[in-house]
């Protein structure tokens, strides 16, 4: 594990795409000190509709405001916490639900392994965004129901990528030599298939959480999140009638977050990929 590190830290575009990642972490944890909501929940922007878009640097809006008086620096830090619970959320119900279906029709194989494959074909055919864009629709605006359609679309590619996994690691002489013992298929899978088999799923789970909140912040800035959610798609929509007046700040911030959020986990896992996954060597 060591030697992983290193070789991932060694790379210089994941240790900046990890300094991003830390410091945006960094800002998600301190939103409730270095702001003081009055809103009975944090997640809603407060309003101020005696002070509207005003610029960045107005005494107690040190980014400036919207054009209904949401605070973009509220708005920016929380929007770090609301991304955060998203991504780790998502990613924690895709993980999991992909990583069960695929490892049932890997290692159980035979007409289970066909009837949850095409179910998962069928899935992989549509576009993510369309998909999710559908489903969010129909639910209605809410943030609960971004990460149901985003937790719908997102697990079909676990359930693929683990299945050929467990289907290579199966033939390894190792899973072999434990049947041959006697150990249950349970055992097996447990101890020898299941941890020779997860790494791309990590991967790709590290690539997603920057994938997910861009996807996150599509749906939202096209109206299927509440409204005044402090969430940065939000903030670019409220924000995006005012640019061609000069009032760039309530979109351009958030607008800024978003993009190193999907930048930092794409070094990441970039990096993580080059170095777990041993087709990428030589490259």
């Amino acid at each position: 594990m060591f030697d992983v590190s290193r070789k991932v830290l060694s790379n210089p575009t994941t240790l900046v795409g990890l300094m991003i990642i830390i410091a945006l972490l960094a800002l998600a944890a301190l939103a409730p000190l270095l702001t003081t909501p009055n809103v009975p929940d944090a997640y809603q922007m407060p309003r101020d509709w005696g002070v509207r878009d005003a610029p960045p640097g107005t005494p107690g809006h040190l980014l400036g405001t919207t054009s209904t008086g949401g605070d973009v620096f509220y708005g920016v830090l929380w929007g770090a916490r609301t991304s955060l619970r998203l991504s780790v959320i998502v990613v924690g119900i895709t993980v999991t639900v992909g990583t069960i279906v695929g490892s049932l029709a890997g290692f159980i194989g035979g007409k289970l392994d066909e009837i949850l494959m095409r179910a998962v074909d069928v899935l992989l055919a549509i576009p993510e965004l369309i998909f999710a864009l559908a489903i969010a629709a129909v639910l209605g605006p809410s943030f609960g129901n971004i990460i149901f359609a985003l937790a719908v679309v997102f697990w079909v590619k676990y359930a693929r990528i683990i299945r050929g996994q467990i289907i290579h690691v199966k033939q390894n002489e190792y899973v072999d030599a434990a049947r041959v013992t006697g150990d249950s298929k349970f055992n097996i899978y447990r101890k020898d298939v299941l941890p020779n088999s997860i790494t791309p799923v990590m991967v790709q789970a590290t690539l997603d959480m920057g994938g997910i909140v861009l996807t996150a912040a599509t749906l939202s800035f096209i109206g299927l999140a509440e409204a005044g959610l402090a969430e940065w798609g939000v903030l670019v929509s409220d924000g995006q009638a005012g640019i061609s007046a000069g009032k760039w700040w309530a979109s351009t911030f958030p607008g800024l977050m978003i993009f190193l959020w999907a930048l930092a986990f794409n070094l990441v896992g970039d990096g993580m990929r080059d170095v777990l996954d041993p087709r990428t060597e030589g490259r």
